[in-house]
Formats: structure tokens, C-alpha cells, sequence
């Protein structure tokens, strides 16, 4: 199990930080993984403060603020759940895995977390570090460059032109009933179609989904 993930866990471990609260809700109520990710959550965030602190000594505490909660959200960690193939763990409830649980962003991203919290039960801080550091360093050697006044789209937009490919194209779909709509957008740039941002409006869709296209991007040129 988790081949990529660079270290081994528990079995006991994996299977808590993936038990989502529809499976303890429909069998019996087993332990789900919300308190492996409320430390997860802390861990990561002590990880990549003191990265971005040790890696822009010029940046002032605000600056340090935002580039952190650029890093931390939903958007920053559904790419990472997915390339490690986390939808396939998952324990979920029938009626998430019919509604497509194993793809919602707010489940990857929670399980992420988890699974950080996991990790540093299990292997200590040091090790935890190196294995989030290896993740998200992409996604910090990109946080600056983003949080220089830009927005997702506009860094995007600036980057594919230093790079000389088309500009970006954004194919947008709407999901979920009148009342409570949703949206997914998809980034093409240059025949290349880019990881499905989400969001509750059109713009925080293409903003998602920017900010997935510009960390691929940008990785390509260090």
C-alpha cells in the first residue's frame, strides 16, 4: 500500500486516516480519520512555515501569512492526493461512493491531512518533514512568484508567455442543483489539459484550477 509514499505505516494506522465519517456512520461507528487530521493539519502547517521562513529571509510575516495559506488549502492538496493515488484508500459510505467520493476534493484533501498526521505519529517530526518537503516543493518555489500581487490567473497568464505557449483557455462545467451550484474548470494551455480546479463560483473554479496548471508549470523550469 502507498508505494510512493517513502516510508511504511501501520496497516491499523493507514486504514484510520482514511476511514471517512460515511463508513464509521454505516458501520457501527468505527473511529473515522478527523482527529489524525486535526494534527495533520498542524503538522503540515509548522512544516511549511518554517520552509518558507529558512527559504525567503526578505519576505515580512504577512507576506510569510499568505504564502502559507496558499500552500495549505484544499487547492494545494487535492494535486498531491491524487498523484498519490489516495481515492483508492479511501473507506468511504455507499452513498459517497456513488455520489463519486473517491474524486471530492474535500475528502482528498482531508485524507491528505490524516495522513500527514499518521506519518509523524509514527515516524517523528524529522522524517515527516523531509516526506512534506519532498511533496510541496514545486508548490514553494512557486508561492512567491504568486503572492507578488498576482492572482492564480494572472501568474498563469505571465508564466506561459515567458515559456512561449499558448495563452490559457478555460473550459468550464457546472454541477449540483439550482440552489447549491457548484463549478470545475479545466485549464488548456497549449493543447495540455491541466488538473479540474473546483469552487463555489466560476471564478474560484479558474482560479483552482491556475493555480494547479502554474505549480506544473513552473516545475518544469527549475
Amino acid at each position: 500500500m502507498l508505494a510512493s509514499l517513502g516510508t511504511t505505516l501501520s496497516i491499523e494506522l493507514l486504514e484510520l486516516a482514511f476511514t471517512h465519517g460515511s463508513y464509521s456512520r454505516e458501520f457501527g461507528g468505527v473511529p473515522t480519520n478527523e482527529r489524525l487530521e486535526h494534527l495533520g493539519d498542524s503538522v503540515l502547517e509548522l512544516i511549511i512555515t518554517g520552509e518558507l521562513y529558512k527559504k525567503f529571509p526578505d519576505v515580512d510575516e504577512s507576506r510569510l501569512s499568505k504564502m502559507r495559506a496558499g500552500l495549505v488549502n484544499n487547492p494545494a492538496l487535492v494535486p498531491i492526493a491524487k498523484e498519490l493515488e489516495l481515492g483508492q484508500y479511501l473507506r468511504i459510505g455507499k452513498g459517497e461512493e456513488i455520489t463519486g467520493g473517491r474524486e471530492k476534493n474535500s475528502i482528498l484533501a482531508n485524507a491528505f491531512e490524516a495522513l500527514v498526521g499518521a506519518i509523524y505519529l509514527e515516524k517523528g517530526y524529522e522524517v515527516t518533514e523531509a516526506i512534506i518537503l519532498k511533496w510541496f516543493k514545486p508548490a514553494i518555489e512557486s508561492s512567491n512568484a504568486l503572492d507578488l500581487g498576482m492572482d492564480a490567473k494572472t501568474a498563469l497568464q505571465e508564466l506561459v508567455a515567458v515559456m512561449n505557449l499558448n495563452p490559457p483557455e478555460y473550459e468550464l462545467t457546472e454541477f449540483g442543483p439550482d440552489h447549491d451550484k457548484s463549478f470545475k474548470a479545466v485549464v488548456v494551455v497549449s493543447n495540455e489539459k491541466f488538473e479540474v480546479g473546483e469552487g463555489k463560483s466560476k471564478r474560484e473554479a479558474e482560479q483552482a484550477a491556475a493555480k494547479f496548471a502554474y505549480d506544473k508549470l513552473s516545475a518544469r523550469t527549475s
